[in-house]
């Protein structure tokens, strides 16, 4: 199992197979930086084309910007283009996302195996500590 944090690069696709299986599609850039012998800050940005086969209920919150957490398996592809040139490619078979920016919805949402849990659910980690006694 491997964990991603980056940036949607475009909205999501949902894509029906022959059988009506549903799988979400996506991609995600991750950042990268490292200093040189320079000194000078280098910035690497690595791309990852994502599936998502758990929910399709999901692709309305897998928006262009927005900052995900995405656990699952890595894999590597590599094709000729149209243009005759060797491509090469990093692919995620994902089965977590978790977000933690803005899209759609501007709350922390984490959505795992359970399709149950697929609703984004509110983080209401000090929501209940509105009245504290502490001394100061």
């Amino acid at each position: 199992m491997n964990t991603i944090v980056g940036r949607i690069t475009k909205n999501a696709e949902i894509k029906t197979l022959a059988n009506n299986r549903q799988v979400v599609n996506f991609s995600v850039a991750v950042n990268d930086y490292y200093k040189n012998k320079q000194g000078e800050k280098i910035e690497q940005t690595t791309y990852f084309n994502c599936a998502y086969w758990i929910s399709s209920k999901i692709a309305e919150y897998l928006t262009i910007g927005t900052l995900v957490e995405l656990s699952g398996k890595i894999s590597s592809s590599a094709w000729i283009g149209k243009d005759g040139e060797i491509k090469s490619g990093l692919n995620l078979n994902t089965s977590r996302i978790k977000f933690h920016g803005k899209g759609k919805s501007d709350q922390t949402t984490k959505i795992t195996n359970n399709p149950t849990t697929a609703k984004p659910q509110k983080n209401q980690a000090f929501a209940d500590d509105l009245e504290d006694d502490l001394p100061f």
